[in-house]
C-alpha cells in the first residue's frame, strides 16, 4: 500500500467538497486515476451511500488500490479496474458514463496529455511561484504535461455537455473544479 503524503494531507479537504455532491441516496462514483488508493478507501468509508469504483492505468497503482481495499475492508469500494482515459469510454471496463453519478479525478490533469483531461492556471495566470516552478518542472519532464488553464478546461467541458458549476479553493494553492452535465 502506497501512502503519498499529499494524498494523506488532502483527503479531508477533498472529502468536504465531495460530501456536497454525494447526496443521501445511492451514488455511483468512478474515480479516474485513483493512484495509490488511499483516497478511494477513505472516501468510500466516509460516504457509505456511494458505490466507489477506483481505476488507474498503472499496474502498480492497481495493486496498491487492491491492497487498500483488502486492508480497510470497505464494502462499497469495488475492485480497481484498468482504465486508460485516452481511449473512448467503451473501453472503460464495462463502466457506462450514463450509469455514473460522479466522476472524480484527483491530481491527474497536470500529468496527463490534454486529450485525457490539480493546481490550475486561472485565466492564464499561474500563482504562487511554487506553482510556476511546478509547471516548469512538469513540462521539462514531458511537454504534454503542465498546469491546465481553467478557461480551457471550461471550454472543453462545454463542448462535451458539461458546465463549470464551481471552483473551490483548496489547501496548498490547489483547486477543485466541479463540472455538471448540462
Amino acid at each position: 500500500m502506497q501512502a503519498p503524503a499529499a494524498a494523506e494531507r488532502n483527503k479531508g479537504p477533498i472529502l468536504a467538497v465531495l460530501r456536497e455532491y454525494a447526496g443521501p441516496g445511492a451514488v455511483r462514483v468512478l474515480e479516474v486515476g485513483a493512484g495509490a488508493g488511499l483516497h478511494a478507501a477513505h472516501f468510500a468509508r466516509a460516504l457509505p451511500q456511494t458505490l466507489w469504483q477506483p481505476s488507474d492505468i498503472d499496474p502498480q497503482a492497481l495493486r496498491s488500490i487492491a491492497a487498500y481495499a483488502e486492508a480497510m475492508r470497505v464494502p462499497n469500494m469495488l475492485p480497481p479496474i484498468l482504465l486508460d482515459v485516452s481511449q473512448g469510454w467503451e473501453t472503460w471496463g464495462g463502466t457506462q458514463p450514463a450509469t455514473l453519478d460522479l466522476l472524480v479525478s484527483i491530481n491527474m490533469m497536470h500529468i496527463a496529455e490534454l486529450r485525457c483531461t490539480e493546481p490550475y492556471a486561472v485565466d492564464g495566470q499561474i500563482s504562487p511561484q511554487s506553482n510556476v516552478d511546478f509547471d516548469r518542472s512538469l513540462r521539462q519532464r514531458n511537454p504534454a504535461w503542465g498546469l491546465r488553464d481553467t478557461a480551457l478546461l471550461q471550454q472543453l467541458a462545454e463542448a462535451n455537455g458539461l458546465h463549470l458549476e464551481r471552483m473551490v479553493d483548496m489547501p496548498a494553492n490547489n483547486k477543485s473544479l466541479i463540472f455538471r452535465k448540462q
